[in-house]
């Protein structure tokens, strides 16, 4: 048994929020820079460009990569063996959000209510996800969402009928109503299977999967190299000024489902896809 405190874990998050909104992850970086090898629209090349100089700068300077620090979405794995002592986990992740983005001078974009629409001044409550795994390990991930990305992004339930043509159908149609409004290149998740309710989940933690890494199942991963080559078909381009690069990677995730349905959610992630890790 581990024994991990609220402490530990409020600094944890409070640091993981800052680095996210400081530095593009390298794989990002990497297929960003790749992007702009093949992009085939000089302007399209023009504004990858503009997009890694804004990283570096946001890395050297201490300055958001994006003015929007979003939702900070926490993904936390906790293992069956982790011991949290000294208070509630929940109250330690929002406390580390209030640390992180206050001591970043990280703007504040959470409302109170739907209703009020007061700023709550520190960018928290976050949207928490836990998950029990094996071991004594706690793994936290946390992802600030903005908001202009999450807008464009849809669910729908197919009916079974509609199959992959379907699935594949309705994927593009959510990146072409997107057009520039999510910042593209974006990274497109998509999740597939489940519920209602458990299909979003699934293709928001599809955009937590590395940049370039395929699925492990074949046929899933042939899909979803499929669909990013038709989404760059589309021509809406880097910042939606057209090119080649519409996206710079689909990620799939399924979840076995009723015979009924056919849930399916595409989640669309900006060019500044934010995720940092930590491993107590």
């Amino acid at each position: 048994m581990k024994t991990i405190s609220v402490e530990e874990i409020e600094n944890t998050v409070a640091d993981l929020c800052k680095q996210a909104n400081l530095r593009l992850p390298p794989d990002v970086v990497a297929r960003i820079r790749q992007a702009g090898k093949e992009e085939l629209s000089p302007v399209g090349r023009e504004v990858l460009d503009q997009i890694l100089e804004n990283a570096q700068r946001a890395s050297d300077t201490g300055v958001s990569l994006c003015q929007d620090g979003g939702v900070t979405i926490v993904f936390a794995e906790i293992g069956q063996d982790v011991h949290i002592v000294g208070g509630s986990f929940e109250e330690a992740v929002n406390a580390g959000i209030q640390k992180g983005y206050q001591s970043a001078h990280l703007r504040g974009s959470i409302l109170d209510s739907p209703f009020h629409g007061k700023n709550t001044g520190f960018n928290a409550p976050g949207v928490i996800h836990t998950k029990l795994t094996m071991g004594d390990d706690l793994r936290i991930r946390v992802m600030p969402k903005g908001g202009g990305a999450d807008n464009m992004s849809q669910l729908k339930m197919l009916v079974p009928a509609a199959g992959v043509e379907g699935i594949r159908t309705f994927v593009l149609d959510v990146v072409e109503q997107a057009g520039p409004n999510a910042c593209p290149p974006l990274i497109v998740g998509v999740g597939i299977g489940g519920t209602f309710d458990s299909v979003a989940q699934l293709a928001k933690h599809a955009l937590l999967r590395a940049v370039g890494e395929p699925n492990p199942d074949a046929e899933i991963a042939k899909f979803e190299a499929e669909l990013l080559t038709d989404i760059n078909k589309l021509g809406i381009g880097p910042m939606g000024l057209g090119g080649t690069t519409t996206a710079i990677a689909v990620h799939v995730e399924t979840h076995p489902l009723h015979m009924a349905s056919l849930p399916v959610a595409v989640n669309l992630q900006c060019h500044s896809a934010r995720v940092q890790t930590a491993v107590l």
